[in-house]
């Protein structure tokens, strides 16, 4: 049972932006896929230390989708929030979006959807404590359904791989 005070999902929120640059292009000409995964594993991060109040690292990559590509000017926001929290592990939904260099004043278009597992540290890099995620908006609220979904699914799998280890 968890004794900490809750925190609202608000507090989580973080927001990383950054203009994507010649150096993160792949051979095709657009952003390559690593870099917007390390800039998802970054806001993801900041939102569950902010959440943990201290040193969380990233135990899992539930899902990434790429949804649209990302080109060389395009200034790229990565928005983060925890969705669920246990006793120690907690998740982190991030979706990142991209502002076209080229088409000042459109919408911004979606470029990838990602969650991510968290586990609170401490300094002896044991599992600690986290305060639960508090959800404030009917969509904080599904969000913190769908990634119990996604828990218990990645428990499932990752018993029906020691299972078959096994027999």
């Amino acid at each position: 049972m968890n004794l900490l005070a809750g925190k609202p999902t608000s507090y989580s929120r973080v927001t990383l932006s950054r203009i994507m640059t010649a150096a993160d292009v792949n051979l095709y000409g657009t952003v390559h896929g690593g870099v917007i995964m390390k800039f998802v594993d970054d806001a993801a991060g900041a939102a569950a230390a902010r959440h943990s109040g201290g040193n969380a690292v990233t135990a899992a990559i539930d899902e990434i989708v790429f949804a649209a590509p990302v080109r060389v000017g395009d200034l790229v926001h990565a928005h983060a929030a925890v969705n669920w929290t246990g006793s120690s592990s907690l998740e982190v939904g991030v979706r990142v979006v991209a502002e076209r260099w080229d088409t000042a004043g459109t919408e911004p278009v979606e470029v990838a959807t990602a969650y991510l597992v968290f586990v609170g540290i401490d300094a002896d890099g044991k599992p600690r404590s986290i305060p639960p995620v508090l959800p404030e908006t009917p969509d904080d609220e599904r969000r913190q359904r769908e990634a119990e979904i996604r828990r218990k699914h990645r428990l499932a799998r990752r018993d029906a791989i020691a299972q078959s280890r096994t027999a």
